[in-house]
């Protein structure tokens, strides 16, 4: 088993504690491109993973987020993700830091690359005013209503690393 993390770094504007909008009736699917350890094929389409759904493994009495049978060496793999229940903070963006937002217990499986495909979330610093639809497939601009100010998450930058 590999210990992976999914990490963020970016730069933040009159917002703070960032994190992915996910609950157990709307669990947030983070989405990625993986490779077979075994044969090192890279699977074609991106797949999506969330903390909430289990499968069974099979042959086996224990159970994973996400089940994977390569079509090249047919090998069964197997991931689990946990939150880190981390929130990337105004003092993670002035110190330049990437945060873990999410560990990957993988089996057999590579994790190459992240697609922001849902909504994350945060909150405006001065106001506490909660932004729950935030889209990070790009650059992030609002106004917080409360103060007037633009809001902003920019130069985003994903790192998967391994412990």
């Amino acid at each position: 088993m590999v210990k992976l993390f999914l990490k963020i770094q970016a730069e933040l504007t009159n917002v703070t504690d960032l994190e992915p909008n996910s609950s157990p009736e709307k669990p947030y699917e983070f989405t990625f491109k993986i490779q077979c350890t075994k044969c090192r094929l890279i699977h074609e389409k991106l797949i999506q993973i969330n903390q909430y759904e289990k499968h069974q493994i099979g042959d086996s009495r224990g159970d994973a987020s996400f089940i994977f049978k390569c079509k090249d060496c047919k090998s069964e793999h197997s991931a689990n993700v946990l939150p880190t229940n981390k929130k990337f903070t105004m003092e993670d963006y002035e110190k330049r830091v990437f945060v873990p937002i999410l560990e990957i217990d993988a089996r057999g499986l590579d994790f190459l690359e992240f697609e922001p495909t849902g909504d994350f979330k945060c909150t405006g610093i001065e106001s506490g005013t909660k932004f729950d639809e935030v889209d990070l497939s790009d650059e992030w601009y609002d106004v917080d209503e409360k103060t007037n100010d633009e809001v902003s998450i920019t130069e985003i930058k994903w790192s998967i690393d391994r412990q």
